[in-house]
């Protein structure tokens, strides 16, 4: 698989990013999900289009413009193969000092993969799936406008932990939120 990694197409082994990354560091960076259907990139301007406004609530500057963005996701599908698939796009704030300070931060960094996904079993598809409400709440619109696609994706992560936890505790079965 080839990652787009700042203007470079690495093989998976050498897509790295520094350990100064802000986005690795403090979670500071924004994200786009896409598909691809039959060869093409679902709404990709769409995508695009929100993913600078992202960009733009928290002050970031992204060092290609949409249309040079559009072509490296299209390349990076290219590249790997991708008629079907998901792409996961993501531009942190760069490497920087340890300390929330962002203006230390010179250079943003773009990275692309696309691959295949398949998020659940092809028989759920057919017979569908139990859900649960997970306990967990969502951070306050008030607090960080959640049209923000921001990296941190924690309350995401501690949903799906309580949701398979749950899976696999009947106690939670059957429990009102």
């Amino acid at each position: 698989m080839k990652i787009y990694v700042d203007g470079k197409y690495c093989d998976e082994k050498n897509a790295k990013i520094s350990v100064f990354d802000h986005g690795l560091l403090y979670g500071d960076g924004i994200f786009e999900g896409i598909r691809a259907y039959n060869g093409r990139v679902f709404q990709l301007k769409e995508h695009i289009d929100r993913l600078f406004c992202s960009a733009k609530a928290i002050l970031l500057d992204i060092p290609m413009s949409h249309g040079e963005m559009m072509k490296a996701v299209v390349e990076t599908c290219r590249q790997n193969g991708i008629r079907d698939g998901y792409i996961r796009l993501l531009v942190t704030r760069g490497i920087g000092t340890l300390g929330l300070n962002p203006h230390r931060c010179k250079d943003p960094s773009i990275i692309i993969i696309a691959d295949k996904i398949q998020l659940y079993a092809p028989e759920l598809y057919e017979k569908g799936m139990e859900i649960i409400t997970a306990p967990t709440t969502r951070n306050l619109h008030s607090a960080l406008n959640p049209a923000i696609k921001s990296l941190n994706y924690l309350n995401n992560i501690l949903a799906k932990m309580e949701a398979s936890s749950a899976t696999l505790t009947p106690s939670w079965r059957g429990r009102k939120a």
